[in-house]
């Protein structure tokens, strides 16, 4: 017999294991997350927040999504990503990131009631953790994960308590490893993988120092210093990344991959970031150092019966983009409905092979689109005359003829402008975050055809409510005129119909097919003199269906199927496609 028995074991306490711990606890399953250290994230590795992560906190409960925001930096100090020599150097271009454009900062506000922010991963997972714990979720700190075996009825895990050295056992009835890019879960899951890990070498040197006199007119995330010659790195870019405005810092800086890895001491640390900052005599607190590895790697399969993987241990990829934390976020809301529905036996284990089929794709994306960010940057060097070679004072001679009052000067100021500007791909890349559009046995599309982008998918979101879709977000009005967005009437573990004038045999409906199935569905009717109304029109817009159409949303905010007008039969209608989402 084991020692411990919980419903959902989770391996791991970084974004994806403290969010699905979270939202299991809040839909009512119990659930354990176990981690090998005494405490969570030591560096602020992961920082971007976008909006879709961010309507995950979001759904959790106000007090989360306020916690993220009393810590986060906002949206605007965000601002320019920055291309100079050093810090306290000349400026060689910038472009408005993160949405701070007028344009992109209105396709922001339109597309979902939260704010991307900046917030490291040193107080996103406090936040999540303990969100979870005091939602119900049993942690256990300085416990490692061993082995697992499983059979038809569950999963039994042995770890080793590391401050005691005894091994003990976990009882569960599904296994989650989110147990980073070296995923011990993965790797005796037996799970397929494409691409290649350790792709280039980086350092991280975390240090404090104050450079508001450098930074504070011109805020950023980030800072790209360009600078041929430099001692670390040959020609090399490295990046100053602000971590707290403006006295806390990140450098990034490569090493050769094929040699070993540095040893980053404080005077390693002290050297490079004079450098990058370009001020001699600059004095640090040098809080920590370490190495990693790019990686170009994905799993094909995040599922080998009862045991699952998310987060880094199923996309492993360099950071960006800024898409790591908020995709392994993501990761927990698909699964964590599902694996709720399963357990209260609302569901059969069926719904659980959806996992697979609707985050390996997004896994496979958002891999080859930080890769392929990094290599992105070849068009700017190229416009600075960087790349190739390793003679200095010739780059140093190209960089500055970017100056010249000539026609071929006019040209390398036109081809750096447009360069730089291409890096909208990576820093303002807005599609990429909120247009995963799902196939598969969780969605029933009744052979309703997937509108077509009419603009990048990759830069611009596309709302629609076509079934697999987020549903959009618009404000709808409560009688006493507050707002709420359409999102903040879904989830939180439940299904969703919403309906219009004309539709309340949908909502009559919903209820007696949510009693037969033991599974509340949760109903709003949007319209004149109801509970919602939609005074602007936005809703009417956005909503690809009549007034006497229905959306039945998940509890993850995708649209699981949608009907144009009002069904001969709604009940019958609504039976078969929640027995056919849920596998019954």
């Amino acid at each position: 017999m084991a020692d411990i028995t919980t419903d959902v074991l989770i391996i791991g306490s970084g974004p994806a294991g403290s969010a699905t711990a979270a939202l299991l606890s809040s839909y009512g399953i119990e659930n354990m997350v176990v981690n090998r250290y005494r405490w969570l994230a030591n560096t602020p590795r992961a920082h971007i927040t976008n909006q879709r992560a961010m309507e995950v906190l979001r759904d959790l409960g106000p007090e989360v999504e306020h916690e993220a925001m009393l810590h986060a930096t906002h949206q605007e100090l965000m601002g320019e990503n920055v291309f100079c020599e050093s810090l306290a150097g000349e400026e060689l271009g910038r472009m408005k990131s993160w949405g701070t454009s007028p344009l992109s900062k209105a396709e922001h506000l339109m597309s979902s009631p939260c704010e991307m922010n900046d917030l490291p991963q040193t107080f996103m997972e406090p936040i999540l953790f303990g969100a979870a714990c005091r939602k119900g979720t049993q942690a256990r700190m300085s416990t490692e994960f061993l082995r697992f075996e499983q059979d038809a009825d569950g999963v039994t895990s042995t770890c080793r308590d590391r401050l005691t050295g005894k091994e003990f056992t976990i009882r569960s009835k599904y296994l989650v490893g989110a147990d980073g890019g070296n995923s011990a879960v993965a790797e005796q899951a037996g799970l397929p993988f494409e691409g290649k890990m350790g792709v280039g070498g980086s350092m991280n040197i975390l240090f404090r120092a104050d450079l508001s006199r450098y930074v504070a007119h011109r805020p950023s995330v980030l800072y790209w210093v360009m600078q041929p010659g430099a001692d670390v790195g040959g020609i090399g870019m490295g990046l100053v990344r602000m971590v707290r405005p403006w006295n806390e810092w990140l450098i990034v800086w490569g090493y050769d991959i094929n040699q070993p890895a540095p040893v980053v001491d404080a005077a390693l640390a002290t050297q490079v970031a004079r450098q990058l900052v370009g001020v001699p005599d600059l004095e640090i607190e040098l809080i920590s150092a370490n190495t990693w590895t790019v990686n170009n790697c994905f799993a094909t399969n995040l599922q080998n019966g009862r045991v699952f993987i998310m987060g880094d241990a199923a996309h492993r990829h360099p950071p960006s983009n800024g898409l790591g934390s908020n995709t392994s976020i993501q990761d927990g809301f698909n699964l964590a409905w599902k694996l709720a529905a399963v357990v209260k036996g609302q569901a059969t284990p069926k719904l659980l092979d959806s996992y697979t089929a609707e985050r390996a794709p997004v896994a496979r994306q958002i891999v080859t689109r930080a890769n392929q960010s990094i290599a992105e940057f070849g068009p700017i060097f190229e416009a600075l005359g960087m790349d190739g070679g390793v003679d200095h004072e010739k780059i140093q001679r190209s960089m500055a003829a970017r100056c010249d009052a000539t026609p071929a000067g006019e040209k390398q100021r036109e081809a750096l402008r447009k360069a730089i500007e291409f890096k909208k791909y990576e820093f303002d890349c807005h599609g990429v975050e909120m247009n995963q559009r799902y196939t598969s046995g969780a969605v029933v599309t009744d052979g309703q055809p997937e509108p077509a982008f009419q603009r990048d998918r990759e830069l611009h979101y596309a709302p629609t409510t076509w079934p697999g879709a987020r549903l959009p977000h618009v404000w709808v009005f409560d009688k006493n005129g507050k707002r709420h967005s359409t999102l903040d009437l879904c989830g939180k573990g439940q299904f969703t119909l919403l309906t219009g004038i004309g539709g309340d045999a949908w909502a009559k409906a919903a209820e007696k097919v949510g009693k037969a199935l033991g599974l509340p569905i949760r109903t709003h009717v949007i319209g004149p003199r109801r509970e919602y109304e939609d005074h602007v029109g936005d809703w009417a817009r956005a909503r690809e269906i009549r007034d006497a159409g229905c959306l039945l949303v998940r509890p993850d905010h995708h649209v699981a199927w949608r009907s144009f007008d009002l069904a001969r039969d709604p009940e019958a209608e609504l039976t078969r496609v929640l027995n056919s989402i849920l596998g019954r």
